[in-house]
């Protein structure tokens, strides 16, 4: 896996996450209406704080959408928890045509939530994926 490079913006926003909630982040993601954060693996509860209270307060002081996703060095583990809250079967992370390829397997009833709105989800899941395990692309299955 390359070496993460964040921009100034991208570490100003991880130090106020850190600052905020007192979770340790990994990765920060920054999109026109969200940020996505990678958190420490075991730092999830921190990061949302009690009631949500944590999260709630970076969404308000930087006034987008926050996505977290918590960091596992197990790449099929990783993925699960990119999709969180959709319940997620089963994570194939196979080498194809020279391509690593991982197929999530989620029930009929969860794909739409899975996909998201204009495909939002699915594009946080391989965004992360790709950055953090060299996964050149996520199927739903």
């Amino acid at each position: 896996m390359g070496e993460i490079r964040l921009s100034t913006e991208g570490m100003r926003y991880i130090a106020l996450f850190e600052q905020l909630t007192g979770a340790s982040v990994k990765d920060c993601i920054i999109e026109q209406s969200r940020i996505i954060y990678v958190i420490k693996a075991g730092e999830m509860g921190a990061a949302i704080g009690k009631n949500g209270d944590h999260i709630n307060r970076v969404k308000n002081t930087v006034d987008k959408q926050i996505d977290l996703v918590e960091y596992s060095d197990e790449p099929d583990v990783f993925i699960k928890n990119a999709f969180s809250p959709v319940a997620v079967r089963s994570v194939n992370v196979t080498n194809r045509n020279n391509k690593r390829l991982a197929y999530v397997e989620v029930s009929n009833k969860d794909k739409g939530l899975a996909i998201g709105r204009n495909g939002k989800n699915i594009e946080k899941v391989k965004l992360v994926a790709r950055r953090h395990h060299d996964i050149d692309d996520v199927i739903l299955q």
